[in-house]
């Protein structure tokens, strides 16, 4: 059994799923709401795995989105994963949301509002957090978007449905057929930019 766990954005999500012989059978997914990450995620893994008769014990792997995204979100989620994965004794993987949401759109290249009128932004294996113009600058083809202040900004972009946990699973399968797996050791959050803390204490010592 796989357990994904997305909650990087809005709303979160996560998804149980079996590994078969020629790819995924996905068995249940939930949605998280915004801000109840801290309170309602591990309950919830809870209730997904008793509601399909399953426990802790059945699961091989974790796949988690460790960003970039909602801080607070990274940390719970990536956090809840580890956890999981150290006290259980199994394999974690952590992957990109823009990489699944490029992968959902079939695109090489994805955005997403970062907040202040900047984006993250991925081409290829490549994320870094840029403005607009700075993005057109770099690229000039049509990427992913999910979001409707992405699609405004970036009128010729593919505008599809946010990715969820279930989609981070299938993204993230070749790399545990392969056993390529994180270690639980230096597993960080795929930030992307500093948190308002960092950015306000370096800005004090200038």
């Amino acid at each position: 059994m796989l357990l994904g766990i997305d909650t990087c954005g809005g709303a979160g999500s996560i998804a149980l799923a079996q590994r078969t012989s020629d790819g995924l059978d996905l068995i249940a997914e939930a949605e998280i709401a915004g801000k109840t990450y801290s309170a309602l995620l591990v309950p919830k893994i809870r209730e997904l795995l008793e509601a399909n008769r399953r426990g802790p014990q059945d699961l091989e792997s974790v796949v988690i989105v460790n960003g970039p995204g909602s801080f607070t979100g990274i940390r719970v989620g990536l956090s809840t994963a580890k956890g999981l994965a150290e006290a259980l004794h199994i394999s974690l993987v952590a992957v990109s949301r823009l990489a699944v949401l490029a992968r959902n759109a079939a695109s090489d290249a994805a955005a997403l509002d970062a907040g202040r009128g900047e984006f993250y932004f991925r081409l290829h294996e490549d994320e870094a957090l840029l403005t607009p113009a700075e993005i057109r600058d770099r690229f000039s083809g049509s990427f992913a978007v999910c979001e409707e202040s992405a699609a405004a900004a970036f009128p010729d972009a593919i505008l599809i449905p946010p990715p969820t946990a279930a989609d981070a699973l299938h993204y993230a399968l070749p790399r545990i057929v392969a056993k390529d797996f994180d270690d639980l050791a230096t597993v960080d959050g795929n930030y992307v930019r500093r948190s308002d803390a960092e950015l306000f204490a370096h800005q004090a010592k200038h």
